[in-house]
């Protein structure tokens, strides 16, 4: 672009945004990230109970994990994203800032588990340097809510150091930006670990924690250990795959998409609407899609992008109504005439039948995708990256309506049938039923 005509259609720009309104609805989305301004965030305890402040307003986090489809999000009545490092930071800043949200940003620290050690000062003096340059980089976006230190450092871990290197960290981001919040991630909780951070990281300003199944339990588990400061759930979901019911080769079997919405809500109230004297909000997992056990079982979106039910029951949780198109619900899904909880196993050369029973919200048809994927073997743990396995080819032999007939894979072991159920609005139910292929028949 020429630079007389840029200079023009700056100038239009900055012509434009003076003219804007300056509300308390559309302050933050009017302020200029070319000249960065941060909005001061504080915590405070006031008639009983911890409160979030953005500058002068109270501030309660409807937030989610990642940073796909920001506007669905902020139309979703989210008001905020995590990231758990700040490789696009920038980007996710400003993105945030356009649709008038905020961002709790992660900053990376070393894990155990891979290989940092937290008696190396060398290193530690280097990663704490490496933190200081990310506060001073970004510090001043008006979108920063909150820095968050680390994510499950605690995972696995044996070197209880790594607390006196956060509290390092944390002081240093004190001195270096007064004006946000900074809290630290970790696994869980339980009374030791909750003992180390009170003792050795002082300067957090409340705790964050990632938890599944078990968040329903979570505010009476934090007095039962002695911690009665404020928190933040930042990470929470379905039913996570080390804690539910196996197959009897041993993988985990997934909620569906209906179930995992129900989890949601069900955990949302029990663990966080639940304690409004400490709770300052949430972040669900995950507003996006990665492989973790398998390609549906955290995120939200399916991998094309389509929201699944469980952002239908976020926007019900922020903002206490339904969207007006909602995604289908699943109320059965069998193989073979069996659940997935009765282990279901088949033959070599043997032909099959799957059967999904669906709700629909309208009078609107209904599209189904059928998937068969051999299960996966690049397990990981902490949420670290894994491969997802192929889907194989070939194998369906019909499909009509809510009907799939299909030959069973030609290797034995383990294997799962996914189901995915679009409606004319985007929207998606998912399921998926492990299987194992047999040589001689098991039932």
């Amino acid at each position: 672009m020429p630079l007389k005509l840029r200079g023009v259609l700056l100038a239009l720009f900055c012509l434009l945004a003076a003219c804007q309104p300056q509300t308390s609805e559309n302050v933050d989305k009017t302020l200029s990230t070319n000249v960065l301004q941060a909005i001061p965030s504080t915590l405070k305890f006031e008639q009983g109970r911890y409160q979030i402040y953005r500058g002068d307003s109270p501030y309660f986090i409807k937030g989610a994990g990642g940073s796909s489809n920001l506007p669905l999000l902020a139309a979703s009545g989210g008001n905020s994203v995590r990231t758990w490092g700040t490789d696009k930071a920038q980007q996710v800043l400003d993105g945030a800032h356009a649709n008038g949200l905020t961002v709790m940003l992660g900053l990376r620290i070393g894990h155990e588990r891979h290989g940092f050690d937290y008696d190396d000062k060398a290193a530690v003096a280097e990663q704490k340097e490496a933190v200081r340059e990310q506060i001073l980089k970004f510090k001043d976006h008006p979108a920063l809510l909150v820095w968050g230190i680390g994510n499950e450092v605690d995972l696995f871990y044996t070197n209880t150091n790594v607390w006196y290197a956060i509290e390092d960290i944390a002081s240093m981001i004190k001195e270096l930006d007064p004006n946000h919040l900074v809290t630290t991630v970790t696994a869980g909780i339980d009374k030791t670990k909750a003992d180390f951070i009170k003792e050795r990281v002082p300067s957090i300003d409340y705790l964050s924690i990632n938890i599944y199944g078990g968040l329903e339990n979570l505010p009476q588990h934090l007095l039962d250990i002695a911690y009665q400061g404020a928190y933040v759930v930042t990470e929470w979901g379905p039913t996570g795959h080390w804690q539910i019911a196996k197959t009897d080769w041993d993988v985990p079997i997934e909620q569906t998409s209906t179930e995992k919405a129900a989890s949601y809500r069900s955990r949302y109230a029990a663990g966080i609407a639940a304690a409004p004297e400490r709770a300052l909000g949430s972040y669900a997992f995950l507003w996006g899609q990665k492989q973790e056990t398998t390609p549906t079982w955290y995120g939200v979106f399916t991998e094309a992008g389509e929201p699944t039910e469980v952002v239908d029951s976020l926007q019900y949780l922020w903002t206490g109504q339904w969207p007006e198109q909602r995604a289908p619900a699943i109320t059965s899904f069998r193989l073979n005439g069996k659940p997935a909880a009765d282990s279901v196993h088949v033959n070599l050369g043997q032909t099959n039948e799957a059967e999904v029973e669906l709700i629909q919200h309208d009078e609107q048809g209904l599209s189904i995708r059928w998937e068969i994927l051999a299960e996966s073997t690049d397990i990981k743990a902490g949420g670290d990256r894994e491969s997802r396995p192929q889907a194989l080819s070939g194998l369906i032999v019909a499909q009509q309506d809510n009907k799939l007939t299909f030959t069973t894979p030609a290797e034995p072991g383990a294997y799962r049938l996914f189901m995915y159920a679009t409606n004319p609005a985007n929207k998606v139910a998912n399921a998926n039923i492990p299987f194992y292929v047999d040589v001689t028949a098991k039932n």
